[in-house]
């Protein structure tokens, strides 16, 4: 649509939430929920982009407006769903599925997902059971059971955020290790992306995938730039 406002600001409600308003108006999320924010950080991380416009809103220029829309509308009240979500990837993570070989691979995943592996295992207090190949392998029950506890105490908003880089990389291990400040977003792509990485110093890169690894990256770096204004 046309650009219908001229100043974007961010105010306080006397519930201590921040608001987005354009020309003193508050804004409305898809769903109809007024756009509300926990803290200032978020609401100017949203209000920038509203500021960025030219005479055309171009919602695929908004990507910190989406996610929160769907903090706001999707998941706020349905966090319980979005978390036995995000724990059903970790019963079958990324990181616990090995190559056989060749060795140079099988050296790598070690390298990029062992370290993460044990930090998650103190974090949620249980083991992660390893495979070869696709076969499946269940993951203890104490295991899971920390999990779960771990994602009860997240936000909505954190919520979203954990469960986008979650499924952008297979791995909720990775997400909660961004999340939690214990890898960079640099690091945990990285990590995600060893076997791609392998085949293509094998065999060389397609273009194509390659652009869609980058949009991909991009959704993981708002993801995690969301996460950290949540809980600066």
């Amino acid at each position: 649509m046309d650009r219908f406002y001229k100043e974007v600001s961010v105010g306080e409600t006397e519930t201590g939430e921040f608001q987005l308003l354009l020309d003193g108006r508050t804004v409305k999320t898809p769903g109809r929920n007024v756009l509300a924010l926990p803290n200032r950080d978020l609401g100017e991380a949203v209000a920038e982009e509203w500021r960025a416009q030219g005479k055309q809103i171009l919602p695929e220029t908004m990507p910190m407006t989406r996610l929160v829309n769907t903090a706001i509308d999707g998941v706020r009240d349905n966090e319980a769903a979005v978390a036995d979500d995000i724990a059903t990837f970790a019963g079958t993570d990324l990181l616990c599925y090995r190559a056989d070989g060749p060795d140079g691979l099988v050296a790598m995943q070690g390298e990029a997902w062992d370290p993460a592996l044990r930090w998650a295992e103190g974090r949620v207090g249980g083991t992660f059971h390893l495979s070869e190949g696709v076969m499946h392998v269940d993951q203890p029950d104490e295991t899971m059971a920390g999990i779960q506890s771990l994602l009860s105490g997240f936000t909505p908003f954190e919520l979203t955020a954990l469960h986008i880089m979650t499924s952008l990389t297979g791995s909720a291990v990775l997400a909660l290790a961004v999340a939690e400040g214990e890898l960079s977003t640099e690091d945990a792509w990285g990590a995600a992306h060893v076997d791609e990485d392998w085949q293509i110093s094998q065999w060389g890169e397609d273009k194509e995938a390659s652009d869609r690894r980058a949009k991909r990256k991009d959704d993981f770096d708002t993801a995690a730039r969301m996460m950290a204004l949540v809980r600066n």
